[in-house]
């Protein structure tokens, strides 16, 4: 259930420091950046720009930091330029792992993506070796907090929603990627608040890990990934991950 694992994945970022909070913000301005070099500083006519602000809001990124970032980029004081690539490799005892990075060197991410890899029991593989197990879905988390049930599944399916499940803490809305951004504004429009609202890649099935060795070598896999400032994403189908 691909509800579980986001939802934990959630909760463990939520439940971080500080500092990983602001490698979270840094992250995120990242793909502002690269949104309005591609389509302009107004979000009203950016659709890709409008679903990174509201994967900012939905992290708790202060709107002052949005509307700078969102100034930077459109200026010409901030020249970098990111480069967007996948990779794709396996962690230990086969779990599929898809990274999703933007760089300015990618001789340095792909490096240091290799070597966490390697250190951890898995290994790097070529494009297309895992991503034919997922699949690309819009992934809506709504809290529960006293919503009626009924009321949020008419809602998201009213709004487009392909799909909708129940967790004990939250909703999970799913919508096939074409229909995410217009799904999800309808939902805002209705004052709906996101605890996360992603492109996501959704395993087909799930790899469960039964030793400490290996549940051990996963988390540092996924440790070591998610604190790299090159790396936006991290995608995976571990079942067992305890958070």
């Amino acid at each position: 259930m691909s509800g579980h694992s986001k939802w934990s994945n959630i909760k463990r970022k939520k439940e971080k420091t500080d500092g990983a909070r602001a490698k979270i913000f840094t992250k995120i301005g990242r793909e502002i950046v690269v949104a309005v070099k591609e389509g302009g500083a107004d979000p009203n006519t950016n659709s890709k720009l409008k679903d990174c602000i509201a994967k900012a809001k939905a992290n708790n990124v202060p709107n002052d930091n949005i509307e700078r970032t969102i100034k930077k980029a459109a200026g010409d004081s901030d020249n970098t330029n990111y480069e967007s690539i996948r990779y794709e490799g396996y962690g230990p005892n086969g779990v599929a792992v898809i990274v999703e990075t933007l760089t300015d060197n990618r001789n340095r991410t792909a490096g240091d993506i290799r070597h966490y890899f390697d250190k951890c029991g898995g290994n790097l593989g070529t494009s297309g070796c895992v991503s034919f197990m997922f699949s690309q879905k819009g992934i809506i988390i709504v809290e529960k907090d006293g919503l009626d049930e009924n009321k949020v599944m008419e809602d998201a399916l009213d709004s487009g929603a392909a799909d909708f499940t129940i967790d004990d803490e939250i909703f999970e809305i799913q919508t096939e990627p074409e229909d995410f951004s217009s799904v999800r504004e309808s939902l805002e429009n209705k004052s709906y608040k996101f605890l996360s609202a992603e492109i996501e890649m959704v395993p087909s099935s799930y790899t469960q890990l039964t030793d400490e060795e290996s549940k051990s070598k996963m988390q540092k896999l996924l440790d070591l990934l998610e604190n790299n400032d090159d790396v936006q994403d991290v995608f995976h189908n571990w079942e067992n991950e305890e958070q």
